[in-house]
C-alpha cells in the first residue's frame, strides 16, 4: 500500500532514530527484540508516527484508474501491510482509495505476521477461496515480493525510479501503475 498505491512518505531511517532502534533492521523486528515494556511504549510511538503519516497520504499516479479497472473486471482486491489495520484504512481514506477495499480484505500486522511472512497473503487467498496461481502481489519493497513468492503468487515490482533493486524476486517490473492496465 505505502509506496505502491500511495506515494511513499515513510522515512524508515528517521523512524528508527525516533524509536531508538538500530539501523538496517526492520522496525517491527527490532521492536519484537526489545523487552516487553519498552516494546509496548515504542509500538505506541510507532502508531502515533504512522497515524501522522496516514493523514498525509496521497494516491500514487494511476492508482485510482488501476483499482477502477480491476474492479470493473470483477477482480478481488486486498491489502497486506506491515501497518496496523486501522492505520491502513485511514491511509486509504486520506488517499481517496478506500472504496475499492472491504475492511475484511485489509490484512495488517494485527491480523497476520508481517511480511515477508506469507500469512497475510494466504489469509486473503483463503478468504477468497482463490488459487495462488490466479493471484498477483504488487509491491514496492523486497518484503512484498518475498511474501508473494512464498505464497505462490505472481509478483510485480513497482518502482517509479526504474531502479528495481529487488527485481530478482519479481515476475514483472513496472515504473507506473498504468502499465498494469495496458500491459
Amino acid at each position: 500500500m505505502d509506496g505502491t498505491l500511495t506515494v511513499a512518505v515513510h522515512d524508515f531511517d528517521a523512524i528508527r532514530r525516533e524509536l531508538e532502534l538500530p539501523a538496517g533492521v526492520g522496525i517491527l523486528e527490532a521492536l519484537d527484540a526489545l523487552p516487553p515494556d519498552i516494546a509496548a511504549e515504542r509500538h505506541a510511538r510507532l502508531d502515533a508516527i504512522e497515524w501522522e503519516l496516514a493523514e498525509q497520504s496521497v494516491a500514487q499516479d494511476g492508482a485510482a484508474a488501476l483499482l477502477e479497472h480491476l474492479a470493473r473486471r470483477g477482480t478481488r482486491l486486498g491489502i497486506v501491510t506491515r501497518n496496523d489495520h486501522a492505520i491502513a484504512k485511514r491511509t486509504l481514506e486520506a488517499a481517496g482509495l478506500e472504496r475499492w477495499f472491504s475492511p475484511r480484505d485489509i490484512i495488517g500486522r494485527s491480523e497476520a505476521p508481517p511480511k515477508p511472512d506469507p500469512a497475510g497473503v494466504n489469509a486473503l487467498l483463503d478468504t477468497w477461496s482463490a488459487a495462488a496461481s490466479d493471484t498477483v502481489m504488487v509491491g514496492d519493497f523486497l518484503f512484498d515480493l518475498l511474501a508473494g513468492r512464498a505464497a505462490g503468487t505472481a509478483t510485480v515490482s513497482f518502482d517509479p525510479t526504474g531502479a528495481h533493486p529487488h527485481r530478482a524476486h519479481a515476475d514483472v517490473a513496472i515504473t507506473t501503475l498504468n502499465e498494469l492496465i495496458t500491459g
